[in-house]
């Protein structure tokens, strides 16, 4: 599975190259991810640009919820 995280709301998610308007919420892409991830045996994530998240917030928010998520699994 791949997870671009372009696919999230450009107003939460900054940190991509290229945004698309009218994106998903947070809440919506750990209700995606909750489904999804159980029937994956691997996922990557892309799209994400580390330049434009200077204070690591973007990165830490969106490991917290895999983190989060992949355990819920164990």
């Amino acid at each position: 599975m791949q997870l671009d995280v372009d696919i999230l709301d450009p107003e939460i998610m900054p940190a991509v190259d290229a945004s698309d308007p009218d994106g998903i919420d947070w809440a919506q892409l750990e209700a995606l991810l909750a489904v999804l991830l159980p029937r994956v045996s691997g996922m990557s994530l892309t799209v994400f640009d580390p330049d434009l998240d200077p204070d690591g917030s973007l990165a830490r928010r969106l490991g917290s919820m895999l983190l989060s998520l992949l355990a819920d699994e164990s």
